[in-house]
């Protein structure tokens, strides 16, 4: 049963029951949980700064493989399992991220390459929190673009499930005055142990009732509140045979999954993973990098399989702090460069296409002659969805200093 905010509020039955024998989250939870079809969206975070050199490999490229002759990607073969997954004729995915190439060839995931923030920093901490925060080369902001994207998007009675980060801490991104929770594991997040007793006063006070119609307002009222009581990641399932990967990454994209079905009014999820900075021996087709691109795959995939038609409400973007060098180091490596990739995936993303202004690869062509050139702002891409998708039509207060112009925007979403 798909419990909506209109069950919620039918016929007044919260207020015949009391609202102030609740606690307060469930009050708010209950007066604005979303519709089902409320536009949602998923950030992801990849810290340590992945190498998008590798990911979304630029197999026409043959500067790319002088530069990197123990660590490059195979070009693409017929039946070949240890190279390059073709994308396009020039650009290939890392054979780890296999179970996402359906989705992009389905028109549900597209790719942007090229792709990051102007700022020259190579410091993961100044970079992450430029990236974060929206505001490149400026420390003073206090606030995340995430948050200031929901304070312009108001609503009257929040959810305060609305904007949540899967993980210990909040985010710098969710950071500022928009309401938004951290949540490190909803297992270990007991929100709805206090209802027990409260459940039986309910059961009891509906029970001996003799007005029918009373009896079935509680009775819906009751239901919403049990079918919220269900988050329980001891009892989800995912559906259509969604597989997620074991670890952090999956639980977290399984738990997102399960909020946005339990209808609580999920709009903004955050999740981040970590471990993308290798400087050593990182690997080509096999290694470090490889490991972590397997459970990126199988994630993503996983996470679009489980959510079936209901991507069609939902975006997913990806993010790092910056990419690679173009060359690699001695130590079988990559060092902290510029220029990486995004992937954007969901219902209202025109998918099957790399997006990118391709800078090349040669001595005249890399930024400071080490780094792929960054040629598409990571903000253009992120306004584009916050407003084509969320609707968000005032971005000069979400980027400020930035022009989120449609000019400047890739069109990979639909309008």
């Amino acid at each position: 049963m798909n419990i909506t905010r209109r069950v919620f509020l039918k016929g007044g039955g919260i207020a015949m029951m009391g609202m102030s024998a609740m606690p307060s989250f469930l009050q708010r939870a209950i007066a604005a949980t979303a519709a089902p079809n409320k536009k949602k969206m998923v950030v992801l975070f990849q810290r340590g700064a992945m190498d998008g050199l590798n990911v979304v490999v630029p197999f026409g490229e043959r500067n790319y493989y002088a530069m990197r002759p123990t660590i490059s990607i195979p070009q693409p073969r017929s039946g070949g399992v240890d190279a390059a997954i073709d994308l396009d004729g020039f650009f290939g995915l890392h054979p780890s991220l296999q179970p996402i190439e359906p989705l992009f060839h389905s028109g549900h995931l597209a790719i942007v390459q090229a792709v990051g923030s102007p700022d020259p920093t190579r410091s993961h901490f100044d970079a992450q929190d430029f990236m974060e925060s929206g505001t490149p080369g400026l420390k003073a902001t206090d606030d995340g673009w995430l948050n200031r994207s929901l304070q312009s998007l108001p609503e009257e009675k929040p959810s305060p499930f609305r904007a949540v980060a899967f993980g210990p801490y909040l985010p710098r991104t969710l950071q500022g005055i928009a309401p938004a929770i951290a949540v490190p594991e909803l297992k270990q997040f007991k929100m709805f142990g206090p209802q027990q007793t409260i459940e039986g006063g309910f059961e009891a006070m509906y029970a001996q009732t003799v007005d029918k119609a009373l009896h079935g307002v509680g009775q819906e009222t009751f239901e919403a509140i049990d079918q919220l009581k269900k988050i329980n990641p001891d009892t989800y399932q995912p559906e259509n045979g969604a597989q997620y990967p074991k670890g952090r990454f999956g639980q977290s994209l399984e738990e997102i999954a399960e909020l946005f079905k339990a209808d609580v009014g999920l709009e903004v999820a955050f999740l981040d993973s970590g471990g993308w900075d290798h400087h050593v021996n990182e690997g080509g087709v096999q290694g470090q990098l490889s490991n972590l691109l397997r459970d990126l795959g199988q994630g993503i995939a996983a996470f679009h399989q489980d959510m079936g038609d209901r991507m069609e409400d939902v975006v997913f973007v990806s993010m790092s702090e910056f990419g690679r060098t173009a060359r690699e180091n001695g130590n079988r490596g990559t060092d902290h460069g510029h220029a990486n990739c995004m992937f954007v995936m969901g219902g209202a993303i025109k998918g099957g296409k790399v997006y990118t202004r391709w800078p090349g690869m040669g001595e005249g062509q890399l930024y400071e002659g080490r780094d792929l050139a960054v040629t598409t702002d990571y903000r253009s891409v992120l306004s584009e969805i916050l407003t084509k998708h969320l609707g968000n039509r005032d971005l000069t207060k979400v980027f400020p200093g930035f022009e989120a112009a449609p000019k400047n925007y890739l069109n990979l979403v639909r309008a």
